[in-house]
Parts: structure tokens; C-alpha cells; sequence
């Protein structure tokens, strides 16, 4: 991992993405800035096998302040595990207690990211110009076909 990838928050790198021409260019930030919460939002995405335990569809939450979030999604998403389908930990939750979890994480993170879990979720990327092949091209290993 790239010391300068702890600077950045998930939606800040893919903004970089967004903003950058050349698909060798976009490969090349994708690695530069990579971090573990960027790439478990690139695998929760674009991965088939993982499916979610949650609804699909909008979220209704209310967005924390753009300047000072309480916590980041450098740090939420570790409880990821909380949400996947067949994985011990969601499958011991409630119904109620895991959606309220996901609801409390949307509302605590920077609106941008929760905006990103939110089509994880829905397994739709909202940031225009990230692709399960441009993913596969910067992370070979990532993705499961």
C-alpha cells in the first residue's frame, strides 16, 4: 500500500480516476492510492460472488456534514462482514440490527462514500469511468469471474 493512499478517502481516489484521460493513467492512481477499504468497495461492486444482505434500492438516510464526518470509510469498512451474505457474522444478525448497522454507517461517513457503499450494495458503481474491467486491469487478483 502507497503511504499517500492514507491520506485519501475512497471517493477522493476515484474522483482522481474520474479526472484523468488515459486508461493506463487511471490504472496507474488506482494502484498508487490503493487502500483496503478502496478495494473492498471495488470487490463489493463488481464482484459476483459477493451478494449482499441487505435490501436493494435507495437508502433513507440522512447525510453527516461533508466537512466533519464522524468516521470515514477507512475505518467502516471492516464491518463489511457484517453484511455479506453467507458470512457468519451477518448471518447471526437480525434483519433489523444489520440494516440499522448499515443505516448508522451511510450516516456517519463522508456522503460521497456512503453514496458508494450504497451502489455497492445495488452493485452499480455511481462514479462515472470505474469498470469491472478497468478494476481487473489494476487488480488482476481482486475480482472473481
Amino acid at each position: 500500500m502507497a503511504l499517500t493512499a492514507i491520506r485519501y478517502q475512497v471517493y477522493e481516489i476515484l474522483d482522481k480516476v474520474t479526472n484523468t484521460k488515459s486508461r493506463q493513467d487511471k490504472v496507474s492512481i488506482l494502484k498508487e492510492y490503493q487502500n483496503n477499504a478502496l478495494k473492498d468497495v471495488l470487490r463489493g461492486t463488481f464482484d459476483n460472488v459477493i451478494q449482499w444482505n441487505l435490501p436493494a434500492g435507495s437508502v433513507p438516510y440522512n447525510p453527516t456534514s461533508e466537512e466533519s464526518p464522524p468516521t470515514s470509510l477507512l475505518k467502516q469498512h471492516m464491518n463489511f462482514k457484517y453484511f455479506v451474505k453467507g458470512l457468519l457474522a451477518s448471518e447471526q444478525l437480525t434483519k433489523v440490527r444489520r440494516e440499522k448497522m448499515f443505516l448508522d454507517m451511510c450516516e456517519s461517513i463522508h456522503p460521497r462514500d456512503a453514496d458508494l457503499i450504497i451502489g455497492m450494495i445495488n452493485k452499480k458503481m455511481p462514479v462515472k469511468g470505474i469498470t469491472k474491467k478497468l478494476v481487473m486491469e489494476a487488480f488482476p487478483e481482486l475480482l472473481h469471474e
